[in-house]
């Protein structure tokens, strides 16, 4: 079986690993030069037979004088007419003339992109289709696509052959695009043999820096230089290809961005900007003679070096970097000969991402290039939009969960505190928060809908998108079909058929209320630096997939996990037939599982017949014009089957009579094949036993997608364990960490969460760095159990950092921490190679939650001034919100965490528990003090204004309780009070609505 192959590796910024590969180029044929015979004489008739027709009939355009005011005093003839539509035939002659000039020479330059003639939108696509097939038979005819070659382009813009590949579009318009992709990829593939321009360009006066000596554990770094002269620490790989393996003073050479020494002399871009820069070194009296002098020989071996470094490959730390968040530094934690390996994969920064963002190459790390994975999943770490979905489904269960046990009663509780993973479990969870994109997630979601709102608008329908390629941050539509120009501010892409919206542009887009109108999206893999998802939704017919099973297994599991918990989708049903029964733990009201094919081709047919039926009587062509239309919220959401089991030839034949039409309904079919051959398969993939998801006839080759057995078993195990249903059965659920409350427990290090953040018993670190080390200590606070050593530097650098600017952090936040009396560490790296903070040091909140243990569970059941004074003391503890002057930017991690529902739940339990305590002795004033002290915090606790009416009540002042009750009515807004608060006030005060009405 064909695949598709890989660049040659000759230019300076091909990556690693690749060996040169011979291009397929498409010989001609016969028909080639048919086509190209009819597009001459068709330009010969446009160009050379319109104007001397017109010439020989209408005659020249122009009048023989210039009279104007006299042509305005003549009657208007026929003649007059016949004159203007000359003058209009003429221009536009004229136009058609300039377009294929223009596509002329942008094909024949093999340069850019054609400039666009004004106005000239057909007339210049009907000169560009006629000048291409003219010359599709010569070896130029690569450029005659405009942009052919930006599409699954690495960062550094080196991947040409790979345009090749996802220009052999997938579906109907793959064999249009055939010859024009194939000698693409050989002129790309002749290209990339040139000599790659350097890295940074010179803007002005050439400037040097001499790299400093180290101070105390302070090291200087590529990084650090680029932030402090370049304004971007991303911008160190400008400075390292300009000194690149050039002779320093000390006889050796700079080969890897970390391995740089004291003394070393660099070359800085044009634009460089700092005082401890020298731009001349004979101007630079403050330079020392010796300095200066080899500044200037230095300097000399500038052009033999940039040919040097334009030769070779890149090195792994040449492609490191990783985008670094304010005061993440870039020092190296050993003198600055550590190697640095690559950032693994990191969402992007808010939630929050994505991200939009597809991670730049110089983000994303293989196995090979990072080897402080400590063994977490791998399949993982490398599917940001899956691991971002799985993420924030778990985090909707375990707060579903935690409100649902809210009100189990006080004293009732069973989830106050979720179960911690274990094993595996803990394993997958920590690879879903490293490796999770929730911005790249957001972006996607907003731009498909703004897209959609945009079109709807212009009264345009949706256009069938097969496929979308995340690449670099932007997005790439693959259309079925041409669909004309695409609204702002999406672009056309390479050719007609693609529609492509800059990162830039992505961001600029709001939350719109308009159905997702491709949710039938999903990832299938990457190749080189684009992802691929594919719309199985539009698929005309069935797609195959074939291979060992349980590589189908891993390939259809990892479908179904995100077609489930996608955030870029409304409402689907997802069938599963032959796998995944355990799998609709992840979201019950999206998957079903079903026993067999039987079951499933009833039920198809049943509901192929309802959606034609459906769409015939609301006059749709399809369900795309109906998500545009005002029934958008209620019908056409997809339904996508997953067949694993290989069906039968019988069933296949029916499956594929089912799914001729599905595209058009909205359904879509995956099915399984052990023999790859499928009756009635559109498109045919194949899964290989090293990861590979090939689909020769599409022309694609990827790394796919996988969600494994053991991963899978773990996800589940995640979100069963999370479950409402799932829970002790005893009264309530110990804290993960209990504190000692007496005199003696007093800790070393007191940090002050709930409320603005405070640390006491440690001095607060100087310089850039402070806000990290709090930030890093906030998070090991809140995760007692431990926190993987990557799940910390990605929540710190949401987009990535290199192993020793992590290390160095830990080693400052342990210098920092201390150690206890005894001599051992505050910060501690457990077996499992987790970070742990000592029991010397503790939160409020940790405090927090040991009060209300022991007074509900502990000592105070069985001592009511214990009781008393317990839940006292922890309400006095409630400052304000979690952390509640954190700066802009920063704990966006947060956003994963349920602590910002527990936290609520445990103020609110906690007062409940201080006012039941009162109403005991009948202390309402006591017990409404309590209650609005846990209001401060939980303002929208139902159950805070329940009892809160109650003690009000047993005042006996109507006035008050009236007073309170349009509080409440003021509080809960135009949803107006809850059922259960409504009902006790028409208990407690039957005429509230009209003392409410009437004070107001």
């Amino acid at each position: 079986m064909p695949r598709r192959r890989s660049p040659s590796p000759s230019s300076s910024t091909a990556p690693r690993n690749r060996t040169p590969q011979p291009v397929r180029v498409r010989r001609r044929t016969f028909g080639d030069f048919v086509k190209a015979f009819l597009a001459f004489v068709a330009l010969a008739v446009l160009l050379v037979g319109v104007p001397v027709a017109l010439a020989m009939t209408a005659g020249w355009p122009f009048p023989e004088t210039f009279e104007p005011m006299e042509w305005l005093k003549q009657d208007i003839s026929v003649s007059t007419f016949l004159s203007i539509l000359t003058f209009v035939v003429w221009l536009a002659w004229a136009q058609f003339t300039a377009c294929v000039l223009v596509e002329m020479k942008a094909a024949l330059s093999g340069v850019g992109v054609p400039g666009r003639v004004p106005g000239a939108g057909p007339s210049q696509l009907l000169a560009r289709q006629l000048v291409a097939a003219l010359l599709l038979v010569g070896a130029t005819a690569a450029s005659f696509t405009p942009s052919l070659a930006q599409l699954g382009q690495t960062y550094d813009d080196n991947q040409r052959p790979t345009v090749a590949a996802a220009q052999q579009t997938p579906g109907l318009f793959a064999q249009q695009q055939e010859q024009a992709a194939g000698t693409a990829a050989a002129v790309a593939e002749q290209a990339s043999h040139t000599e790659a321009t350097p890295a940074a360009k010179k803007q002005g006066d050439t400037k040097f820096y001499r790299i400093q000596p180290p101070e105390g554990r302070h090291h200087d770094s590529l990084w650090e230089i680029a932030e402090r002269h370049l304004g971007d620490g991303r911008r160190y790989k400008e400075i390292f290809e300009l000194n690149k393996d050039r002779v320093q003073p000390d006889g050796s050479r700079l080969s890897e961005a970390s391995l740089i020494r004291p003394g070393w002399i660099m070359e800085m871009p044009g634009d460089a900007r700092g005082g401890d820069l020298v731009e001349m070194p004979d101007d630079a009296p403050e330079v020392s003679l010796e300095v200066r002098q080899q500044i200037s020989d230095y300097a000399r071996t500038g052009d033999g070096a940039h040919e040097q470094g334009g030769a070779q490959e890149q090195g792994g730390a040449q492609e490191q970097g990783g985008a670094q968040e304010q005061g993440g530094g870039g020092e190296d934690s050993g003198g600055g000969t550590a190697h640095v390996d690559l950032p693994q994969q990191r969402p992007a920064p808010g939630t929050g991402h994505a991200d939009l963002q597809r991670p730049a190459p110089d983000q994303v790390a293989t196995p090979a290039q990072d080897s402080s994975s400590f063994g977490l999943p791998e399949a993982l770490l490398t599917a940001p939009l899956l691991a971002a979905g799985l993420l924030g489904a778990l985090g909707h269960r375990r707060r579903q969960a935690l409100w649902q046990s809210a009100f189990a009663g006080i004293g009732g509780r069973r989830g106050m505190e979720p179960p911690t993973p274990t094993g595996d479990a803990l394993d997958v969870q920590d690879a879903l928060l490293v490796g999770a994109d929730p911005e790249g997630v957001r972006l996607l979601d907003r731009s498909l809908r703004g897209l959609a709102a945009s079109l709807a608008a212009e009264s345009r329908p949706l256009p069938t998108v097969y496929a979308a390629w995340m690449s670099n941050g932007d997005l790439h539509l693959q259309l079925a079909q041409p669909s004309g120009k695409p609204p702002s501010p999406w672009q056309l892409g390479q050719d007609q058929t693609f529609w492509m919206l800059a990162r830039a542009d992505a961001e600029t887009y709001e939350d719109v209320d308009t159905a997702a109108p491709y949710p039938g999206l999903v990832s299938l893999g990457t190749m080189d630096d684009s992802r691929l998802l594919l719309n199985l939704e539009s698929v005309p017919g069935i797609v195959s997939l074939s291979g060992r099973e349980e590589d189908r297994a891993a390939v259809f599991a990892s479908v179904a996990a995100e077609l489930a918990t996608n955030g870029w989708s409304d409402r689907m049903t997802i069938t599963l037939v032959g796998f995944g029964e355990d799998l609709t733990a992840l979201a019950p009201s999206r998957l079903r599982h079903l026993d067999g094919i039987e079951a499933l081709i009833e039920t198809m047919e049943a509901e192929t017949r309802q959606r034609r039926g459906a769409l015939g009587a609301a006059g749709h062509d399809s369900v795309l014009t109906g998500r545009t239309g005002p029934a958008q919220h209620t019908r056409w959401a997809p339904h996508l089957v997953l067949l694993a089991a290989e069906p039968s030839p019988e069933d296949a034949m029916t499956l594929a009579e089912l799914a001729a039409d599905a595209s058009r309904l909205g359904i879509g079919y995956l099915v399984g094949t052990g023999s790859g051959d499928l009756p009635g398969a559109a498109w045919e993939m194949e899964i290989t036993g090293e990861g590979r998801l090939l689909a020769p006839l599409l022309g694609l080759e990827l790394d796919a997608q996988l969600l494994p057995a053991a991963e899978r078993r773990a996800v589940v195990e995640l979100f069963t364990d999370a479950g409402p249903e799932h829970g002790p059965d005893g009264p309530g659920t110990t804290p993960p960490f209990l504190v000692d409350i007496s005199e003696q427990g007093r800790p070393a290090v007191y940090a002050r969460l709930v409320g603005p953040y405070e640390i006491i018993g440690l001095e607060t670190p100087d310089g850039e760095r402070s806000a990290l080390l709090h930030e890093a200590l906030a998070l090991l606070l809140l995760h007692r159990e431990g926190v993987h050593p990557r799940v910390l530097s990605s929540a710190l650098w949401p987009r990535g950092v290199t192993n020793d600017v992590r290390e160095a952090l830990l080693d400052r936040l342990r210098d920092w921490l201390g150690t206890d009396p005894d001599g051992t560490p505050r910060l501690r790296t457990d077996d499992a190679g987790r970070l742990t903070l000592a029991k010397s040091v503790v939160s409020d909140l940790d405090v927090l939650r040991s009060l209300y243990h022991e007074a509900t569970q502990g000592r105070g059941v069985d001592s009511r001034a214990v009781r008393g004074r317990l839940l006292t003391d922890a309400l006095v503890l409630v400052r304000g919100p979690l952390l509640a002057d954190r700066p802009e930017g920063r704990y966006r991690w947060l956003t994963h965490e349920i602590v910002d529902a527990q936290l609520p739940l445990l103020v609110a339990d906690t007062g409940l528990a201080l006012a039941e305590f009162h109403m005991e002795k009948n202390r309402a004033e006591k017990a409404i003090e309590a209650l609005n002290a846990a209001l401060r915090t939980a303002p929208s606790d139902e159950r805070l204004w329940n009892e809160l009416l109650r003690a009000t009540h047993a005042l006996d002042d109507p006035e008050r309780l009236t007073a309170l009750a349009s509080d409440l009515l003021t509080r809960s807004g135009a949803r107006g009070l809850p059922p259960r608060t409504e009902a006790l006030l028409d208990e407690l005060l039957p005429t509230w609505r009209d003392a409410v009405a009437a004070a107001g």
